[in-house]
């Protein structure tokens, strides 16, 4: 069976007990999480398994996770016969994308993902910045609702979907900014639960350091195309470190990379690893675009029938 796009989702979608399913039942599977264990230094495994809410969350363990369930479970899915034209990854999910391409080896990504956690996480830490999703409000107006801000940083960071956007900044900027939505007209403004200003200029410094860390590995061609968070656009490799170093700093423009993948020819799905959300937005996105989470052997099952 083969799908055109592998959609691999980003951080929040971690979980205690995720991947266990996939570990305890998949021989190609298991051998994931002990090659991720290898290059992070680590037992993934128990760090999916046993790791409460709490520290899952945090973003150096969280992105190892994540990217981890994701590669067990398209191991899985090969394993079963399963095959993709396409890989595109929500943020984190990028990461996994050029592994699942074969354009950085699994050990390499686990190494290059949990940098990427640690430095995001230090970024993190040290400025007061937070996310919020604003739901029923066209992008051009949330766009200038942020714009109109004075007082700090506040950009649009992740186009999800028709009517959801997230923004991100410095704590006052943004409490500014949710008000101007609601001003305009949103439905909702959702604080998200993480304590960083993810995908926003106020990530540079992590963004410079990664791309030093990320410039001593060895890229090899993609065996399939991967779709840009950047521009929606398939990917030129040609400069990895310059491009990753962007993609921190940059939005996530996940409603335009959708849409330009369809327009290819790639209107059936995957989202491979924990939760649902990237199989929501395509709902969202168009009706055209079937859309199969895979998350456990049960997804994996169904995909290949």
């Amino acid at each position: 069976m083969e799908y055109g796009f592998a959609f691999f989702p980003g951080q929040g979608a971690q979980a205690p007990g995720m991947g266990r399913d996939l570990y305890e039942n998949s021989q190609a599977a298991r051998l994931v999480f002990e090659e991720a264990s290898d290059g992070a230094g680590l037992d993934v495994a128990k760090l999916c398994f046993d790791s409460d809410k709490e520290a899952l969350s945090r973003t150096e363990n969280s992105q190892i996770a994540i990217f981890t369930h994701s590669m067990a479970a398209l191991a899985a899915l090969q394993e079963a016969g399963v095959s993709f034209k396409a890989a595109a990854g929500f943020s984190l999910g990028e990461y996994t994308a050029l592994a699942a391409a074969g354009v950085v080896s699994l050990t390499d990504g686990v190494r290059i993902v949990s940098m990427r956690g640690k430095l995001m996480q230090q970024a993190a830490d040290s400025i007061d910045g937070g996310m919020a999703a604003i739901l029923g409000l066209d992008d051009a107006a949330i766009e200038q609702a942020c714009a109109q801000v004075t007082g700090g940083l506040v950009r649009p960071v992740n186009y999800n979907c028709p009517g959801q956007l997230v923004i991100a900044g410095e704590r006052k900027a943004l409490d500014e900014a949710v008000e101007n939505c609601k001003a305009a007209g949103a439905r909702r403004a959702l604080p998200l639960a993480v304590s960083g200003a993810f995908h926003t200029p106020l990530m540079a410094k992590a963004a410079a350091e990664l791309r030093a860390y990320v410039s001593d590995f060895t890229f090899s061609a993609p065996r399939m195309d991967i779709y840009s968070n950047l521009d929606g656009n398939v990917l030129d490799c040609a400069d990895l470190p310059a491009h990753l170093e962007q993609h921190m700093i940059s939005p996530v423009r996940w409603t335009q990379l959708v849409r330009n993948g369809m327009a290819a020819g790639l209107t059936t799905a995957c989202e491979i690893g924990p939760g649902k959300t990237l199989t929501g937005f395509a709902g969202k996105i168009s009706k055209e675009l079937a859309c199969k989470p895979v998350q456990d052997m049960a997804g994996v099952q169904a995909a290949a029938e």
